[in-house]
């Protein structure tokens, strides 16, 4: 079908129209989408890519696919991605370096458009130079590509300030190994300060990011004065309840980041930080920020 004929107008017009190009007149894209509205016209993606050379396709690397935290971002990306009329190929990097070598190679061999990486600590950003100016590295800062991290610090110290809030001066800490930067040193070390900054004696260890694990390690956090424990994750959050649960431990408040559903939907009286928003999520009925 000739969208370009039926509009009056030349054949680059109609692909800078389809292309979303700011140069095109607000006058002449409404002309040229109202021929293809009207005569029901559905551009090709791979014609669209074999003409502009581009793959419509934005590679997607989480370090864990059962990461409640990564999926609530991966879900926001992809909407952002589909409207914009990208594919995306999701990948696990399930943190190791050189499987995410190889991810990013299949990608540059697809003619991937762009990449959105969940960093970690061992990774070298250097390794995303072939998407120099086309990628987003999430969750660690560089200074070399545009990045999105969250308030790791933040999250506990808010989770702290809550529970000092209530009156808790017995807190213990169920964390992941400081060698995760992130998730793991930063938010150690912010429930470490905020126990010196308050005269608060420190009870901590650390956990992998699993239920099994977590569930294991709990029992080395409890004491009998033990009133709350704060998770450097939702997922140990849940395991730690568990744990507490199954020992008759139901006075122990739980703290978690993520706002991973299920915490509050199985312990009611949790408490999770939602990293997107930098809000606290309470039970039903009794939600608040500290903002």
């Amino acid at each position: 079908m000739d969208i370009a004929k039926l509009a009056g107008v030349g054949k680059s017009t109609v692909s800078r129209v389809l292309n979303n190009d700011h140069r095109v007149k607000d006058e002449t894209r409404a002309l040229v989408q109202s021929v293809i509205a009207q005569h029901g016209f559905s551009p090709s993606k791979s014609a669209q890519s074999m003409r502009a050379r581009r793959s419509r396709l934005i590679g997607v690397i989480v370090a864990r696919l059962d990461s409640s935290a990564e999926n609530v971002a991966v879900s926001g990306i992809l909407s952002a991605l589909y409207a914009q009329g990208y594919d995306a190929a999701i990948m696990e990097s399930q943190f190791d370096v050189d499987l995410t070598a190889e991810h990013i190679e299949v990608l540059k061999r697809r003619n991937a458009d762009g990449v959105i990486m969940f960093g970690f600590s061992e990774f070298d950003v250097a390794q995303l130079s072939p998407f120099e100016g086309r990628c987003v590295v999430m969750a660690v800062d560089t200074d070399r590509f545009s990045s999105v991290s969250y308030d790791n610090w933040g999250a506990v110290e808010q989770l702290m300030t809550h529970f000092h809030g209530e009156g808790f001066r017995h807190i213990s800490y169920l964390g992941v190994t400081p060698k995760d930067l992130t998730t793991g040193k930063v938010r150690l070390d912010s429930y470490l300060s905020f126990c010196e900054s308050h005269d608060l004696t420190p009870v901590c260890n650390i956990a992998e990011v699993s239920l099994d694990s977590g569930y294991q390690v709990t029992d080395s956090l409890i004491r009998p004065e033990t009133q709350a424990v704060v998770c450097a994750s939702d997922t140990l959050a849940l395991a730690a309840g568990k744990r507490l649960q199954d020992i008759g431990r139901t006075d122990i408040r739980i703290g978690g980041i993520g706002n991973h559903q299920l915490l509050r939907f199985v312990f009611p009286q949790s408490i999770s930080v939602d990293l997107a928003t930098d809000k606290q999520v309470t039970p039903p009925l009794n939600s608040y920020s500290t903002k």
